[in-house]
């Protein structure tokens, strides 16, 4: 039997993928170097959420079983790769 945290994790995996999948195509269809940066554009939105989403579905599953500093130390290292990707 699959963890239900897991199983979320996994399938909002599954939908990115998808829409990356979708996105090629979508590039390939137009056949154009303008649209397919629009195109491109659109995806950096979709990667941080999915990040965001997923990780935080993950300590929602993982709560119970972390002490409140190893808590804070995981939410410095997220908020440090989100810096990270929008910093410019």
């Amino acid at each position: 039997m699959l963890n239900k945290i897991v199983f979320s994790m996994a399938m909002i995996r599954i939908v990115s993928g998808g829409i990356e999948i979708a996105a090629a195509l979508l590039m390939l269809r137009f056949n154009q170097i303008e649209k397919a940066l629009l195109v491109n554009s659109g995806l950096a939105l979709v990667g941080p959420f999915v990040l965001l989403t997923t990780t935080t579905i993950g300590l929602v599953g993982l709560a119970d079983k972390l002490s409140a500093g190893k808590m804070l130390w995981v939410m410095a290292g997220v908020s440090c790769i989100f810096i990270g990707i929008l910093k410019k």
